[in-house]
């Protein structure tokens, strides 16, 4: 700092004031010297970026000057010579003998860098000082050893530094770098004080809780004049920073150039951050550890394994070849499978049993069949021999799937719930453990058509056999909800047992049979129907895993019974359909699945609150987003970690920057990048069925709180360890009466 105080002092003065200039003296720091005999030292504060700041931070850059030109001959060129080290390593300590700072390799990797820009500055001034002319050009003549330095220049030393700057390459490299910085596009206009010291000037005058401004901020401000305009051109570089960095992540903005050398369209230096001054580093702004290139022990493991992927995809393809091969013998040999075995399925969607035959034979999956003429699966034709089918519940979450779905790249069948696969027919099984019964013309009434009487009627007829039920289940303990035969005034799933009494009365007995629940616009901001099997109901029934159809049952539920007719609790929560926005099609289809989220937090007005079951093939968990906010309450009943999703965090980050972008919203600066995570410590499932119910006690709560803003240590009305049985056959009562009350079962 004291040469930059002397070269714009000096660089001034007219040629006649050598008498003046000997009166000033030479900046040596005299105070600093008497402190340290007394030993007083001075402390200096250090900002987010690892930057020097505070009161002391320019006279500590002076006295650097002052130890460069003590210790430092002229005539060294580069500031990375090994020759230098002892001279270095004295600087160092004599800064620390007055200034309390850190013995830490990173903070003497700072001041030594600082000490390199000052010994650069300090052989520039001697070269403006005494080899150029007015016009900046080299001098002819031999320049006058400079007498005033000459406690820090040998006449020796200088002869040899003038020899050195007269050099025809110097003068070419100096005649370059004058010329473009004579005449900067977007000029500096903070003299002195340097990008750091302006940001601690910032935040101290604006009394801000940030502990650092982003690049562009700190870059606009520091070509603002003295009269505060700003010019156009900087202001246009300025807002095209703030459109970037709403649809560029923090990842992309370390990885690739950041936000504001895109808008300023020139290259990324590696080491520095443009627009944060010396010592910000992309490691130290982004707090991640720097990549290093991988030893060669390492890349050898990772041509094995990758060795080993390739062998196994070998193996798998030659395997799904025989089984193709299999398939296509059979065909030809038996008469039964020449008319592609189709037969045997009902015509339409069907719930189904998925099994595999390899390595073991087992039950992996649940879902429906979609047997129909014509069918396609992703716009393409079904292999010979599979059938489409809809993945609902995942048995095996090691499973495979036959087929590895070539669009999402999807070898795993848990990855793909909620989507469509081809599966092999000999590996399908309708749902038929029930009887079917004989069809009659009673048995064959539409449910759309059976009158309201004839309803009540099957509900009469399902009470009168509830005890016969309850003694039914006695005898098999594993069928019943509840532990034993409830006892006087304990729990009995009433609507639960005279639901199932009305399915085995009914067309559901059958196999195949399934009910369709109309979901209106406003749960999920598009009109859609939802397929509900006999197996759905049986996952109730029994307490098992949980698909997509009943996640949604419940939640036309919810808004038909607490939603439906109340502005306040319809105005401020809304759902988010997991058919549209789960894992695997995140995986396949994540532009679809952003515009979907962006549509949907559109059609805010006010602060609402999104509620979105997220199923990630064999777990649901919840999110619930506040998108003007920009919060995400992640509700996780195995106490996972929402960075264990990076997909989904991903999606969801993205839509709000985007949404954030078309209704033009701005955001504090500290901010434009940042959207709050909240992990809510929610009651926690001590097995591995029952996520599905948490998820829908969730909601529920939720919306009872009619709160927008969900403590982190969840509501204090419901909050506990572990949910009940009895909290769970709770819901799965309101789920059941649901289902009877809307008379989607009929006899």
């Amino acid at each position: 700092m004291a040469s930059d105080q002397e070269n714009s002092q000096d660089a001034n003065a007219p040629d006649d004031t050598s008498e003046k200039e000997i009166t000033r003296g030479i900046t040596i720091m005299k105070s600093i010297i008497r402190d340290r005999d007394k030993a007083v030292t001075y402390n200096v504060n250090w900002n987010a970026d690892n930057q020097l700041i505070g009161s002391n931070a320019a006279k500590l850059a002076s006295y650097i000057g002052t130890l460069v030109r003590m210790h430092i001959p002229i005539t060294a060129t580069r500031w990375s010579n090994k020759e230098l080290g002892s001279a270095k390593d004295k600087i160092w300590t004599e800064i620390l003998r007055s200034f309390n700072i850190e013995d830490t390799t990173i903070r003497k990797k700072y001041i030594l860098q600082l000490a390199g820009k000052r010994h650069r500055g300090w052989r520039t001034f001697l070269t403006n000082k005494y080899l150029t002319d007015k016009e900046n050009f080299f001098v002819e003549y031999d320049p006058e050893y400079p007498v005033k330095y000459a406690i820090f220049i040998t006449e020796e030393e200088w002869v040899a530094f003038v020899d050195q700057r007269r050099d025809e390459n110097f003068k070419k490299v100096s005649a370059t770098n004058r010329e473009r910085a004579s005449n900067p596009t977007y000029a500096y206009k903070k003299g002195r004080l340097g990008y750091a010291r302006l940001e601690e000037k910032i935040l101290d005058e604006t009394k801000s809780d940030a502990t650092s401004l982003p690049p562009h901020v700190l870059w606009k401000e520091a070509r603002v004049g003295k009269d505060g305009t700003v010019r156009d051109d900087v202001q246009h570089i300025y807002d095209e920073c703030e459109t970037l960095s709403q649809s560029i992540s923090t990842a992309e903005d370390q990885e690739n150039r950041s936000v504001l050398s895109r808008a300023l369209n020139v290259p990324e230096y590696p080491g520095r951050v443009r627009g944060k001054g010396h010592g910000c580093t992309p490691t130290s702004l982004y707090k991640n550890p720097r990549r290093r290139n991988p030893s060669n022990q390492e890349v050898m493991e990772t041509l094995q394994a990758l060795q080993a992927q390739v062998l196994q995809l070998q193996k798998d393809n030659e395997r799904y070849r025989c089984m193709e091969k299999c398939s296509s013998q059979l065909k030809e040999t038996s008469e039964k499978a020449s008319i592609n075995c189709q037969n045997k399925f009902p015509e339409g969607i069907s719930s189904c049993q998925l099994y595999l035959s390899s390595p073991t034979y087992r039950l992996v999956g649940k879902g429906k069949v979609h047997n129909t003429s014509g069918d396609l699966l992703h716009h393409r034709p079904l292999p010979d021999g599979h059938l489409k089918v809809s993945v609902d519940v995942v048995l095996d979450k090691d499973a495979l799937l036959p087929i590895p779905d070539i669009v999402s790249e999807t070898t795993l069948l848990r990855d793909a719930i909620g989507s469509f696969v081809a599966w092999p027919l000999d590996l399908i099984f309708i749902d038929d453990e029930t009887p079917t019964k004989p069809a009659s013309k009673d048995n064959g009434i539409l449910r759309h058509n059976e009158s309201v009487a004839s309803q009540k009627e099957v509900f009469a007829q399902g009470s009168q056999q509830l005890s016969q039920k309850i003694g039914s289940r006695q005898k098999n303990k594993r069928d019943l909800p509840v532990t034993s035969l409830p006892k006087k005034g304990a729990f009995v799933p009433r609507y639960q047992i005279s639901l199932e009494t009305l399915v085995d009365s009914s067309d559901m007995a059958t196999a195949g049979a399934i009910r369709l629940l109309d979901m209106e616009e406003d749960i999920f901001g598009y009109s859609c129907t939802e397929t509900i099997g006999k197996e759905d109901l049986e996952h109730i029934f029994r307490h098992q895993e949980l698909g997509v159809g009943v996640i949604h049952t419940y939640i036309r539920f919810l808004y038909d019974n607490f939603m439906r007719g109340n502005d306040q609790l319809s105005n401020r929560f809304r759902f988010v359909s997991s058919s549209l926005v789960n894992k695997a099609l995140i995986c396949r289809e994540p532009d679809s699945c952003r515009e979907y989220l962006v549509k949907r937090f559109m059609a805010s007005s006010t602060n609402n609150l999104y509620l979105w079951p997220y199923n990630l093939g064999c777990h649901w968990l919840l999110l619930a987003i506040d998108p003007l906010k920009e919060v995400v309450y992640f509700l996780n009943s195995i106490d996972g970690e929402w960075t264990n999703y990076p997909d989904m965090k991903q999606l969801v980050d993205t839509s709000i920057k985007v949404f954030r972008s078309q209704r033009q919203a701005r955001v504090p600066r500290t901010k434009s990048s940042n959207i709050t995570w909240i992990k809510v410590q929610c009651p926690l499932q001590r097995n591995g069925i029952d996520c599905g119910y948490f998820v829908m006690r969730f909601m529920r709560e939720i919306i009872n709180m009619n709160q927008i803003e969900i403590p982190i240590t969840y509501f204090d009305e419901y909050k506990c360890a572990h949910y009940t049985r009895l909290q769970l056959e709770q819901i799965k009562e309101e789920l059941c009466q649901y289902f009877i009350e809307k008379r989607l079962i009929s006899i």
